[in-house]
């Protein structure tokens, strides 16, 4: 629900909905825009305290269950650090799998957050019930020849149907006829047949991780040395996998990387919004024995310059003067601790179960759009011939990508990007090779483990003693997007990005929604809450 105060002029969003887990954005308004904006996780996470005591080798399969949207990622994330704290690598065959198994996590990920989590933001269904079906048909080939057809009388029929039974199921909030909408009735009803049709692919792209982790969500192949589906890779299954592959690769080029240049060329004042100063990235893809080998290079790029800065994660911190923990002094993971102290809601104080990550004292954004600038101003090859294809086919400069929409663009770009590399790796595959190096858990020894989730950086560190798990932390994506103000009273990314934003309508504010979505925030991954002692039904009200 949105509520305006028209003496404070603020504007609360509490519940944020089309998001994984319970996020609260508050912001100020001045003259019609926002002049700053609070961010808040509003559950508490206990994973890490659940993790304390356990074998280190049974890590992944808990914390993968950190979230249903984010699985794969954290259990990858946590077999690298207890791979870093026995000292070993993984054969090629592992690695390669590893590499296919998360590409398909971004895949899928990546098309059910632009159509069924922030295309709506963007697309307006009321006015896709005065399209023109033959003339969206025209548009349709105009823009994507190779695409199969479809009967979009049948999918106006369809959500006319919708509108008449006055039960509009998942599209029933939404703010339509907002005077934002900017897409033409035809074009509205183009996106809202790409909804419909991204339904049916995404269960489709979701059979890849079964084929060599045995199902999807939480896969379960993964292991502490490699992965165990070695007799999978076989030509049978391989072949399965690329049919899946290429399926989901002919989605991406003739729908969704058309529908985005789309949003860009009739959104373009949402290059200008919702930009950030500071981007980092961690790296990911390791595309040979060369750790250094990344699709996704490591780095950081500070004060939106063009230098790209060599990762140092020793300057790693998380703060948590305006979070409900105790103490106030800034830690790095390896340290960190994570002993509740709830105060109240208090954006002067405290005010979120988000703690507050920075690198080098900068609040860092992290994802697509880090991963993307990154990789193109390393020159990375694939990520600049996708980058430079899309701004000579828009008009767009490649400075407006640091905004809301650039940051849906990157998405998109990244997700061909991989998938044209998933073509390669899946090549790369040798059938009979070993996929798993044993290994034994030290007494004592500390870990860490680093990767690219679909939504940005994420970090897992481990600390050992007497062979099982002492602590453990998790720095999340989500933290360090959607964490609230450090000490030095820094906001966050997604509260620096929601500065300046123009809001329409007070009581109807899509435009918050537009940059909070482009960070596809998972703040499941971020909180959670536990009650160890009793079983217990909670009731939760959003007031």
């Amino acid at each position: 629900m949105a509520e305006a105060n028209s003496t404070t002029k603020r504007i609360v969003l509490d519940p944020i909905t089309r998001i994984e887990g319970h996020l609260r954005i508050e912001t100020e308004l001045e003259d019609g825009k926002v002049t700053e904006a609070w961010s808040t996780g509003s559950l508490f996470r206990g994973i890490e305290i659940i993790l304390k005591g356990r074998n280190p080798e049974d890590a992944w399969l808990f914390t993968q269950r950190v979230c249903g949207v984010c699985t794969y990622v954290h259990g990858a994330a946590s077999v690298r650090s207890v791979e870093d704290a026995v000292g070993i690598s993984v054969p090629g065959n592992a690695r390669v799998i590893r590499n296919l198994l998360m590409g398909a996590q971004f895949l899928h990920d990546h098309l059910i957050h632009f159509y069924h989590l922030h295309a709506l933001d963007w697309v307006d269904l009321l006015s896709a019930l005065d399209a023109n079906p033959a003339a969206t048909s025209d548009l349709a080939r105009e823009l994507s020849p190779s695409a199969d057809p479809i009967d979009f009388g049948a999918v106006q029929t369809r959500l006319k149907t919708f509108v008449n039974s006055g039960k509009l199921g998942p599209f029933a909030a939404g703010y339509w006829g907002h005077p934002a909408y900017s897409l033409s009735p035809e074009e509205n009803l183009l996106f809202m047949a790409h909804y419909f049709e991204a339904l049916r692919q995404q269960a489709v792209t979701a059979r890849m991780h079964a084929i060599f982790g045995g199902k999807n969500p939480h896969v379960q192949s993964l292991r502490v040395g490699g992965v165990t589906c070695e007799r999978d890779i076989n030509a049978d299954r391989i072949n399965e996998f690329r049919s899946l592959l290429e399926n989901t690769k002919a989605f991406i080029d003739n729908f969704y990387i058309p529908d985005v240049q789309v949003f860009a060329q009739r959104y373009p004042e949402w290059g200008e919004l919702g930009g950030n100063d500071h981007f980092l990235v961690y790296g990911e893809f390791q595309e040979s024995d060369d750790p250094r080998s990344l699709l996704f290079p490591q780095g950081a790029v500070f004060d939106r310059s063009d230098k790209v800065e060599e990762l140092d994660t020793s300057q790693i911190f998380e703060h948590a003067t305006h979070s409900w923990y105790e103490g106030t002094e800034a830690l790095r993971p390896a340290e960190g601790e994570t002993i509740p102290s709830y105060t109240g809601l208090n954006t002067s104080d405290r005010y979120s179960w988000l703690k507050a990550p920075r690198y080098h004292g900068y609040p860092m954004e992290v994802g697509p759009l880090a991963r993307i600038l990154v990789a193109y101003l390393k020159g990375q090859e694939g990520v600049t011939a996708a980058v430079d294809h899309f701004l000579d086919s828009t008009g767009y400069q490649f400075e407006s990508l640091n905004s809301t929409l650039g940051r849906t663009v990157a998405r998109a770009l990244e997700t061909q990007v991989i998938a044209d590399a998933m073509v390669r790796w899946v090549d790369d595959l040798r059938t009979g090779d070993m996929a798993y190096a044993p290994s034994n858990i030290p007494m004592v020894g500390q870990g860490m483990g680093l990767n690219e989730a679909p939504r940005g950086a994420l970090g897992h560190w481990i600390n050992i003693e007497n062979a099982k798990i002492a602590n453990y932390q998790m720095v999340v994506p989500s933290t360090w997007n959607f964490g609230p103000r450090c000490a030095e009273n820094y906001p966050g990314p997604v509260e620096n990005a929601l500065v300046n934003t123009p809001i329409a309508d007070a009581e109807k504010p899509l435009e918050i929604l537009r940059t909070v979505h482009s960070f596809d925030p998972c703040i499941a991954c971020a909180v959670h809450v536990l009650d160890r002692k009793t079983v217990r039904k909670y009731e939760v009200k959003v007031m």
